[in-house]
């Protein structure tokens, strides 16, 4: 199967300090990954590097032909600016903005998806509230209806189920199982070890570096789990960049 991310040597970090070292492998068309790892480990800058936000201090990043605008990637909801002032209709209906152009006009057709998108998420009458007075849930809920409208071949989800009830959970995980019924590739950042083991094949146990890649089971052992928590908290924030290398995949 043709590789949707291919990650060479890849050294992602801020002000020339490294985040995620030395990483190498690749994510298939169609995959559905899990991230893991400690507070710390990388993953969200590993998922902005994978959108195009941050460009690598070393290596590089091939995203199978896709443009940067072709990556549907959800933020952390404490990312979203909950001051500004917008509609939750205006803010879902940026995931257009690929089709339409930053400035483009919403006719009918347009407006129509983002009705039917905001329903599929279950905000059914919340088109005129403003992002601010959403709860937890009811604001992953927005912004996965932003994904929909995206219709992006890669989506890249960073803790989508975090500090959000069942229900919503439930519900927005079944949106991600139609994603990958559908063959996109989705990578998703997680905390939930058992939310891993039951519903994503493949899992990445990132501590800055790689500890393991591959089948989920083979991936969640105990040792590794304690590799991950060590390496996180032995890295040194001071070191420079290019100097601690990943382990190395088993065979």
């Amino acid at each position: 199967m043709a590789a949707q991310l291919q990650f060479r040597d890849v050294t992602l970090g801020y002000d020339r300090h490294p985040a995620v070292h030395h990483l190498d492998g690749e994510v298939a068309e169609g995959a559905l990954l899990a991230v893991i790892g400690p507070n710390g480990a990388g993953k969200s800058t590993l998922f902005r590097g994978i959108a195009g936000i941050l460009k690598p201090l070393a290596g590089s990043i091939a995203r199978g032909g896709l443009d940067h605008r072709d990556i549907a990637y959800l933020p952390q909801s404490v990312d979203i600016d909950r001051s500004f002032p917008i509609s939750v209709f205006d803010f879902v209906g940026t995931g257009l903005w690929r089709s339409t152009g930053f400035f483009g006009g919403m006719g009918k057709t347009e407006r129509d998806k983002i009705v039917q998108a905001l329903a599929a998420v279950g905000l059914n009458g919340f088109e005129n509230r403003a992002i601010g007075t959403l709860s937890g849930g009811q604001m992953q809920r927005m912004l996965f209806a932003r994904v929909l409208l995206q219709d992006a071949r890669l989506i890249v989800l960073d803790e989508p189920f975090n500090a959000i009830d069942a229900k919503t959970s439930a519900d927005l995980l079944a949106l991600v199982k139609r994603w990958h019924g559908e063959k996109r590739t989705v990578l998703a950042a997680l905390h939930d070890m058992d939310l891993v083991r039951s519903h994503f094949p493949e899992t990445l146990l990132l501590a800055r570096g790689e500890v393991a890649w591959g089948p989920t089971a083979q991936v969640l052992t105990a040792e590794n789990l304690i590799e991950a928590r060590r390496m996180c908290e032995a890295f040194d924030d001071g070191a420079a960049a290019c100097v601690v290398h990943a382990p190395s995949r088993a065979a």
